[in-house]
C-alpha cells in the first residue's frame, strides 16, 4: 500500500442515478487532490470525465487505492480485481444493506481524503480460493471474499452431492446446493440459509446446505485450514453451477470436483475511524429495536 495515494481505481454501476450522483462529486474532488482516476474502458461516464480508461485487469498493478461506489456486490467485484495485489478498498454505500460499503454518501469526501492520506482503519479479510477440477485435467479458479456457492440451475430437481473435509467424507446431501463462506460472508447468502454469524477475523470456514431435504443437515463451522470438496452424484437432470461472490465460475458435472480453501491472499478494507462491527450488525439486522435500544 502506497500513501499518499496518487492513483485510484473506481468501480460502480455508473448508469445508476444514485451512483452517478456520488461519482459526479467524487471525480472533481479527486482531481483537485492531484489523484489520477482509473476506470474500465467501457465505463458509462461522460466523454469529458477526468478519468483514464484502462482494462480492469491492470487496476491491481497501477492503483494505490480502489473505491467502490454502490452496494456490497460492487465492492466484492472490486476485491476480485485487486486480490493478488496489496491494494486497499474503500466502499461508498449507494446500495441496500452495506455490510462492506460502510461509508455513507454524506461522509464520502472526508473519508476519501482520509483514505488518500492513509488515516482510515485497516481491516484485513481472508479470501477463499475455488478450484473446479475437470475430468480433462483442466482447472478453473477464482477468488471470493464472501462465498463460493454450488447450486442447481435450469431444473426443479434437487441435487445429490457429497462433501469431504481434508479428504474425509462428511455427508451425502440432498438439496438445492451448498455454500462455503468466509467469516466475512457469514452475513451474506449463508445467513439467509440459517448459517451462523462469524466474527470476521475468526480463522474459520462456514459450510451451509441450501434448502436441505433432511432437517438434520445443518450448517457447520470448521477450521480455516481445511480443504473442502464437493462432488455431484449421478441423478437425472443433474445440473449445477459454481459461483464466487455471485460471479459464475463454471458448470459442475458429476465428473468434476469442486475444491475450496482459504487463500494465501487477503484484501484490506478501509473503515472510518470508530468502526464498530457489532454496531453495524445492530443497524443492518435491526437488532434491539425495542425499548432497550441504545
Amino acid at each position: 500500500m502506497v500513501f499518499p495515494v496518487r492513483t485510484c481505481a473506481l468501480v460502480g454501476r455508473f448508469a445508476d442515478a444514485r451512483v452517478a450522483e456520488s461519482v459526479s462529486a467524487l471525480l472533481p474532488h479527486l482531481r483537485s487532490r492531484g489523484v489520477r482516476v482509473l476506470v474500465s474502458e467501457d465505463a458509462q461516464l461522460p466523454a469529458d470525465a477526468p478519468v483514464t480508461r484502462v482494462p480492469e485487469s491492470v487496476f491491481g498493478e497501477r492503483a494505490d487505492l480502489l473505491i467502490a461506489v454502490g452496494g456490497d456486490g460492487t465492492l466484492l467485484y472490486g476485491a476480485r480485481l485487486v486480490a493478488r495485489h496489496d491494494v486497499p478498498l474503500l466502499g461508498v454505500n449507494r446500495g441496500r444493506l452495506g455490510f462492506l460499503t460502510d461509508v455513507m454518501p454524506q461522509d464520502m469526501l472526508s473519508s476519501v481524503d482520509a483514505a488518500l492520506a492513509g488515516q482510515l482503519e485497516f481491516d484485513q479479510r481472508p479470501l477463499l480460493t475455488a478450484r473446479l477440477h475437470r475430468a480433462s485435467g483442466e482447472v478453473a479458479q477464482s477468488f471470493a471474499l464472501n462465498d463460493v456457492v454450488m447450486q442447481k440451475h435450469d431444473t426443479g430437481r434437487t441435487l445429490d452431492f457429497e462433501t469431504r473435509i481434508d479428504g474425509t467424507h462428511v455427508n451425502t446431501h440432498d438439496g438445492d446446493g451448498f455454500i462455503v463462506a468466509s467469516p466475512t460472508g457469514s452475513t451474506a447468502y449463508a445467513l439467509s440459509c440459517s448459517g451462523p454469524i462469524v466474527e470476521p477475523h475468526l480463522s474459520a470456514l462456514v459450510l451451509v446446505p441450501i434448502c436441505a431435504h433432511t432437517l438434520s443437515d445443518r450448517p457447520i463451522v470448521v477450521a480455516a485450514a481445511c480443504v473442502i470438496e464437493v462432488v455431484l452424484l449421478e441423478r437425472p437432470d443433474t445440473q449445477a453451477n459454481v459461483s464466487c461472490d455471485g460471479a459464475l465460475l463454471g458448470e459442475l458435472t458429476t465428473a468434476d470436483r469442486l475444491e475450496v480453501t482459504t487463500a494465501a491472499e487477503r484484501v484490506t478494507l478501509l473503515h472510518p475511524p470508530g468502526h464498530d462491527y457489532y454496531r453495524l450488525l445492530r443497524s443492518k439486522l435491526r437488532w434491539g429495536r425495542g425499548s432497550f435500544e441504545r
